[in-house]
């Protein structure tokens, strides 16, 4: 019988590596002190797979792309769908409003570099090229992938292998840069006593729970095992939901076909950012459920292991689906400018936060930093050393934030296309005005800055963190 079995090969290739990366970081040193994600290792140990060995015999990857944008997308509704933590006294941290603005300002900050210096290396590469940096970094392998593969029908060759090879660069800074980071607050007195006793916990350093050591409860039953198992119950709501994710776009495409060309360039670049929407309709979903007090059947930390089994399987193929040939033609640029992106990102993103925020700095900071330099997925990363259970409301308040910034992201996502217009009828007016576009969002991340931080905006701006 002629059944496809590629599913299979990739699920079981991706777990293999998994597995062996779990092996390594609990036996070497260097991965422990790191602190490096074992999917992140698992990618690393695909990549010349991928590209040297499964072509060799006839095997493509082909499928890969796809693979990381669905899991993108489910592991945003499985973490919408957890329900909201409760409200904490005397609290005011800049919340939502602040998340919102630290992830705008990746966009637009990482949008102004890439381009200006795409304009050093023109006309060897794409106008578009530069764009890269804000959607591998801030946006992740899924948008990078998506939008890069439409840039291939307009002159990019190779768009999408680029595209993952700056997302792969940004989860290199999210590991190097962020424990670079927890190693200074650990060192300067930017994490308190607690945290510094649980980041010598020897289960965070390799990975895996002691022999002697009794097992967290990484999740509760929901429903009776004899009627559907828990663990089906939440894969299926997830599923539903991302089902409706699906036919919300598809109805959002049908009305924007109306208003033209514009309009389907509009609904293509929607699909390639669907982890809002799919977040979106997990908060819609979630809020319905909550409503007619049905919450107890969804259990949070269910749903959480469900985003990390995305997550990971996520990060190992997005490093995997990298197209060596296509970035070996383009490694200087994307050296140079994933370099001082991650330069830019290290010093702003702990710069601002510890002035704009006036809770969990340090777990928003990170946060923020890992989402300014991969996705979701590097941010929970980095929160996790220091809320492995996501107690304090920082991820919640990152998944509300998303639907926030989808509001004030139109624009920018409306434009996206701009430098890759200018390619195709060779008018640079299109990439000067995404450049205008990109510094009018920058004006807008200055203003709520200041209106967060207030008398903290520019004190003592010497020193990276700010400890007022």
């Amino acid at each position: 019988m002629d059944f496809s079995w590629k599913v299979i090969i990739d699920a079981g290739l991706i777990s293999s590596a998994l597995i062996v990366a779990t092996f390594i970081r609990s036996k070497v040193r260097f991965f422990q002190k790191y602190l490096i994600p074992n999917a992140l290792t698992a990618g690393f140990i695909l990549l010349p797979l991928y590209n040297f060995v499964l072509p060799a015999v006839g095997y493509k990857m082909n499928g890969l792309g796809d693979l990381v944008y669905h899991l993108l997308n489910i592991s945003f509704i499985s973490m919408s769908l957890r329900s909201s933590p409760p409200k904490v006294k005397g609290h005011s941290g800049g919340g939502v409003l602040g998340m919102s603005t630290g992830i705008l300002m990746g966009y637009a900050s990482q949008a102004l570099l890439g381009l200006g210096l795409t304009l050093l290396f023109l006309p060897k590469i794409h106008p578009a090229f530069g764009l890269h940096l804000p959607l591998g970094f801030a946006l992740g392998p899924g948008q990078a992938y998506a939008i890069g593969k439409g840039w291939e029908a307009m002159g990019f060759e190779g768009g999408a292998s680029v595209g993952l090879t700056f997302a792969a660069f940004g989860y290199l800074w999210a590991c190097f840069g962020g424990v670079v980071l927890i190693n200074m607050g650990i060192k300067r007195g930017w994490i308190s006593a607690e945290m510094l006793a649980f980041m010598r916990d020897k289960e965070l350093l390799t990975g895996i729970m002691t022999k002697d050591k009794e097992k967290p409860v990484g999740g509760r039953l929901t429903t009776d095992t004899s009627a559907i198992d828990s663990l089906s119950f939440h894969i299926a709501a997830v599923c539903v939901v991302y089902f409706l994710s699906f036919l919300l776009l598809k109805t959002l495409s049908f009305f924007l076909a109306f208003a033209g060309k514009t309009g389907a360039e509009l609904a293509a670049n929607f699909w390639g950012i669907n982890f809002i929407f799919s977040a979106l309709a997990a908060i819609v979903v979630r809020r319905v459920i909550d409503a007619l007090k049905l919450g107890y059947i969804l259990d949070d930390d269910t749903l959480t292991r469900v985003s990390g089994f995305s997550v990971d399987f996520m990060v190992s193929g997005a490093l995997a689906a990298i197209s060596l040939i296509f970035v070996g033609q383009y490694w200087f640029p994307i050296i140079v400018m994933t370099t001082i992106c991650g330069l830019m990102i290290t010093i702003s993103v702990p710069w601002m936060s510890s002035r704009m925020f006036n809770d969990y700095r340090f777990e928003r900071m990170l946060m923020l930093y890992g989402v300014s330099t991969g996705t979701l997925s590097t941010g929970l990363a980095l929160l996790r050393v220091m809320d492995p259970e996501f107690k304090t409301k920082v991820s919640s308040d990152y998944m509300l934030s998303a639907g926030l910034t989808f509001i004030f992201a139109i624009p920018f996502i409306l434009c996206i296309n701009l430098p890759a217009k200018a390619f195709v009828t060779g008018d640079m007016s299109y990439y000067w005005l995404m450049m205008g576009v990109a510094a009018i969002y920058m004006l807008y991340v200055l203003v709520s800055y200041v209106y967060l931080a207030k008398r903290k905006s520019f004190a003592k701006p010497g020193q990276l963190w700010y400890k007022g």
